[in-house]
């Protein structure tokens, strides 16, 4: 099975999607079973790759045997499956909790529901494992295309948001291929690894540098970065609360992982930086980001538009690290990807807790009765809040140590300033939400909804808290075993 390492992932989604119609005439509850069947194997499986690239190097595997360049390269290093078990732990985590919300959202259509996140997250698994740039694009937009469909199943306005959404990532999608086409016609080649070879004898031509920048901006627009970030806000907060539960805390970091492969594998070494100042601008833009979007999330009075603003800012701190470009920099982007999907994943799935349970996302109803009603979302929310703020031993204060260490390393006192002045407005906005929950009114007796769904309303999000807590404790053995050697290359 290690020889074909890279292919199990992208395999067991596809082909759970290829199950979901009939599933769906079985019983309506089918298509949940086995989109929470296909995550769990995907899995166990992404779970082994990383065990395995750990302890015996990476696993390179030719499609119908034809050898890269000239055929399709899949790859299984430290970077890809580490993104794999990302995916396959958040995807795990939400469509376990999907079952009540998705009955309530799209009742009439969960076959095509499940099938819709299957694909997109067959997708994203391509993306990662892939070592071609061509079939990066393909992959790309079928994800994309999926989850146009999860984001606008709401009605009219989610149809609406999906549809911006669908017209800036086609223009961002467009722009990678022009790159490649770039690429292609200076190299003749799409396998990454030749390409990058090609590209270390020839050096920084025209056609080259043109492609790097097309295919950095195109994927910028998928990753939200500011200023490419207008899609987002209204696509999070219009969509089903399963949809964004699903899409945001993995859309974004799929397509960060992107720009960590470009940079460091495809166009690395100082010429092409000093000639387009790839990362300087990636850095640069990521710390306006992490202000807009902080600064932004504070006035929102619904919760999912606040977080939403969040992930404007958590973006921003990924691309800074990118662009610093030093080992702590990578490592504090890298673990900033893990961090911040479980943290998002987290948060995003109270709200939809909420949503379900009737009580709704205007953050000017929030009360005490919340945490008596709900104590474990309450809780799991409390313990994601103080980790996105930054708080020891949370998670998210060791991947923004990093950043700190990585600006002070570089003399970037600017993004030492950003990330210090970010948390602060992290704890204004999320502050709020937590006085409100603990400390604020509401004197009617608690009345807590024991139906059959509650634990699976309750436990993933309860899982994601308690595994920020184990992530903070265990960053220092995370980051030697697993995010260093993809930072310290081969």
């Amino acid at each position: 099975m290690s020889s074909h390492l890279p292919l199990p992932v992208l395999l067991t989604f596809f082909g759970a999607a290829l199950f979901m119609p009939l599933a769906g005439l079985v019983h309506r509850r089918a298509p949940w079973v086995v989109a929470v069947a296909g995550s769990l194997l995907a899995g166990g499986f992404a779970l082994f790759g990383l065990l395995h690239v750990a302890g015996h190097g990476e696993v390179r595997y030719s499609v119908g045997n034809w050898d890269p360049p000239f055929g399709i390269e899949l790859v299984a290093d430290p970077l890809s499956v580490f993104m794999l078990v990302v995916l396959a732990v958040i995807a795990a985590a939400t469509l376990i909790h999907s079952r009540e919300p998705v009955e309530r959202e799209v009742a009439a259509r969960p076959a095509l529901y499940y099938a819709s996140a299957l694909i997109m997250l067959g997708g994203f698994a391509g993306i990662v494992s892939t070592g071609d740039l061509f079939n990066l694009y393909v992959f790309l937009e079928i994800a994309a295309l999926a989850s146009y469909a999860l984001l606008g199943a709401n009605g009219p306005r989610s149809a609406v948001a999906a549809f911006r959404y669908l017209i800036l990532g086609t223009i961002g999608a467009s722009f990678y291929l022009i790159g490649v086409g770039f690429i292609f016609i200076e190299t003749g080649s799409l396998n990454i690894a030749d390409v990058r070879a090609i590209i270390e004898v020839v050096g920084l031509t025209v056609p080259i540098g043109v492609g790097a920048a097309f295919m950095v901006a195109g994927i910028a627009v998928k990753f939200a970065l500011v200023p490419f970030h207008q899609w987002l806000p209204d696509a999070y907060t219009e969509a089903p609360s399963s949809s964004t539960a699903l899409v945001a805390p993995i859309g974004t970091k799929v397509a960060a992982y992107v720009l960590i492969r470009l940079m460091l594998d495809l166009f690395p070494g100082e010429r092409i930086e000093s000639a387009l100042h790839l990362r300087e601008i990636l850095g640069v833009l990521g710390a306006i980001g992490i202000l807009w979007g902080s600064i932004m999330a504070i006035p929102q009075t619904n919760l999912k538009r606040m977080l939403a603003y969040s992930s404007v800012a958590q973006v921003g701190y990924i691309a800074l690290g990118i662009g610093l470009g030093t080992a702590y920099g990578l490592i504090g982007a890298v673990l900033h990807i893990l961090n911040h999907a479980c943290m998002k994943s987290c948060l995003f799935l109270v709200s939809s807790n909420l949503e379900t349970k009737g009580r709704g996302v205007k953050i000017g109803d929030f009360d005490a009765s919340l945490r008596r009603d709900m104590p474990v979302s309450s809780a799991a929310f409390a313990v994601a809040a103080l980790s996105m703020i930054g708080l020891p031993p949370t998670a998210g204060f060791f991947s923004k140590w990093y950043l700190l260490l990585g600006s002070y390393e570089e003399g970037r006192w600017f993004f030492i300033a950003t990330i210090i002045a970010s948390s602060l407005l992290n704890a204004v906005y999320f502050f709020r939400i937590l006085e409100r929950m603990y400390l604020g009114g509401g004197d009617e007796p608690a009345r807590r909804e024991r139906t059959r769904g509650a634990a699976l309303l309750a436990t993933p999000a309860a899982a994601l808290a308690v595994g920020l807590l184990l992530l903070g404790f265990g960053n220092a053995y995370l980051v030697s075993e697993f995010i260093f050697p993809i930072v310290s290359g081969p």
